[in-house]
């Protein structure tokens, strides 16, 4: 199991922004530190490049997967 939780660090420790529910109570984690600001820019430049490949298919388009197999 896993969750995102948002922290700030604050003299060496970090502060969660939600409090853990009980069923996290005695384990051991792996924590991966990652800033927002980089999340933010890798998520704008996925968006930049599905923009940039993305087409407009006609309104009378159908996708017919019988004529893709007969090729």
């Amino acid at each position: 199991m896993y969750k995102v939780i948002q922290a700030t660090c604050n003299n060496g420790n970090l502060i969660l922004s939600e409090k853990l529910s009980d069923q996290w109570e005695g384990k051991s984690f792996k924590v991966i530190l990652v800033e927002t600001d980089e999340i933010e820019i890798k998520k704008q430049r996925f968006f930049e490049f599905v923009d940039q490949h993305s087409f407009t298919l006609p309104d009378h388009y159908q996708f017919n997967r019988e004529k893709l197999y007969e090729r």
